[in-house]
């Protein structure tokens, strides 16, 4: 064989193999194993409420520092699975609210801020749960908001204005989730018997006469072995993780675990054709806006414990997607340099081991120290509530001052105590905020399962929401 011949033969073999690898290799790997070509039969939706990927990186180093454990959001589901980025804007603005955001997650279009799964023109498009309804899967919604908030609503029912608490309750017997899981009780009892209801409904004994097992507490939850279950564990909101009572309110991994018995395989029908599940944790936003970063840490501690167990569940059920994704980033955060000493002109870098342990010693939210302040604090209540509360930290001058007037510190803050506080804690540690409000900072999206590879790259927030509903259509 003349050396010309070889050389020809060399070149069409490099040519194949360089096709081969840029034409025929992604295809294969987009069908390896037959599973990610094919629709889930569950699917599991982990949303933390405000964070973005600054938010999962503060949790990713706090959790390997502090407490020497590997942060599942970013260790297994971001490294293992299929990593992407969304863009949030809203229909009328640049800075979207949960309603907005959880809109475009949960039905593919975009609504203007404050709208829940109604678009502009008045048209109102199937959401995920709908969608899992129509398709004969069971549906399950837990939250550490109450239960009626933005986001578990946009991506269930509809309403012109996220504030239409008991319309958005009503929809929900109608839709007859199996799992509803969270705060929010005032919207189901009326006036006069604890509930804020001006129809004089009590929707709890409705649900009840619906089938549902009622429970109130942590222990109750643990107990329930009913399929269907509505769990209100406050009258509004759950409790930050920073001060929650274990004795009243469960953890969201505890949460988690409940849903995903109660939807489980042996709990189901013989034709059981799989769930959607949908798991919110809206603290990192709460903390976010209060500019509160020793909550925002346990926050995303126990956001990633729960999805800790979301994980274990798709690991024994392969045929379950996870998906790990939010609305929204809150409080435009930031952990950057600071002066230690500002009279003497330093400028060291101090946001290391020492400045989380000095935040890992607060041991009350800033929602918490501010209701004890009151809306007229006085200096000697305040000054004694830093010391209990905010070991290791002394308030400056300027912000002391604030406080006790009231003051905001710039335009984009809240006139509260909470980011001047926050503030404190930033110039002697180098955990900074920007707002007291949302931000357009894009939110990541981690997938695991079939048809994960669809949520890869940047995109839209509204092709995670159409991709979801492809998804659960069986495309």
């Amino acid at each position: 064989m003349s050396i010309l011949v070889r050389a020809r033969r060399r070149t069409l073999f490099s040519a194949l193999r360089v096709a081969f690898r840029f034409a025929l290799l992604p295809a294969l790997f987009a069908c390896v194993a037959g599973t990610a070509c094919a629709a889930p039969k569950n699917v599991i939706i982990m949303f933390a409420d405000g964070a973005a990927p600054t938010q999962w990186e503060l949790g990713r180093y706090s959790s390997h520092l502090l407490r020497q454990r590997p942060f599942v959001v970013t260790d297994t589901v971001f490294r293992e699975g299929t990593l992407g980025l969304l863009a949030v804007h809203a229909a009328n603005a640049f800075v979207t609210d949960s309603a907005a955001g959880a809109t475009a997650l949960g039905t593919g279009f975009k609504s203007n801020n404050g709208a829940v799964s109604i678009l502009p023109d008045g048209s109102r498009p199937r959401t995920v749960m709908e969608a899992a309804k129509q398709n004969g899967k069971r549906i399950g919604l837990v939250t550490t908001a109450e239960v009626y908030d933005a986001s578990p609503a946009a991506f269930s029912v509809h309403a012109n204005s996220r504030r239409e608490h008991q319309g958005i309750v009503d929809q929900y017997l109608a839709l007859a989730p199996d799992v509803l899981l969270g705060g929010g009780r005032d919207a189901f009892l009326p006036q006069g018997a604890g509930g804020k209801r001006n129809d004089g409904r009590d929707m709890l004994a409705a649900f009840a006469a619906g089938g549902y097992a009622i429970v109130r507490d942590p222990q109750g939850l643990q107990g329930a072995q009913a399929r269907k279950i509505l769990g209100l564990f406050a009258d509004r909101s759950l409790a930050l993780e920073l001060d929650r009572d274990p004795a009243r309110e469960p953890t969201l991994a505890g949460m988690t675990g409940a849903a995903l018995l109660a939807l489980s395989p042996e709990r189901a029908a013989a034709d059981d054709r799989g769930f959607v599940l949908f798991v919110e944790s809206q603290d990192p936003d709460h903390a976010g806006h209060a500019n509160d970063v020793a909550s925002l840490i346990r926050a995303l501690w126990a956001f990633d414990d729960a999805v800790a167990v979301a994980l274990e569940f798709q690991r024994t059920h392969p045929d379950t997607l996870l998906l790990v994704t939010a609305d929204h980033e809150t409080g435009g955060f930031s952990a950057t340099y600071a002066r230690r000493e500002i009279a003497a002109g330093r400028a060291d870098l101090i946001v290391g081991p020492a400045e989380f342990e000095k935040v890992m010693r607060i041991d009350a939210s800033l929602d918490a120290i501010a209701a004890k302040l009151g809306p007229k604090p006085n200096a000697e209540a305040l000054d004694a509530l830093v010391a209990k509360h905010l070991p290791g930290f002394a308030l400056d001058a300027d912000l002391r001052e604030a406080i006790l007037q009231r003051r905001a510190l710039e335009r984009n803050f809240s006139t509260g105590p909470h980011a001047v506080l926050g503030r404190m804690i930033a110039r002697q540690t180098g955990f900074y905020w920007g707002s007291s409000g949302h931000t357009t900072e894009p939110v990541a999206v981690g997938a695991i399962g079939p048809g994960a590879e669809r949520f890869r790259g940047y995109r839209d927030n509204t092709d995670f929401g159409r991709t979801l509903l492809q998804l659960i259509d069986g495309h």
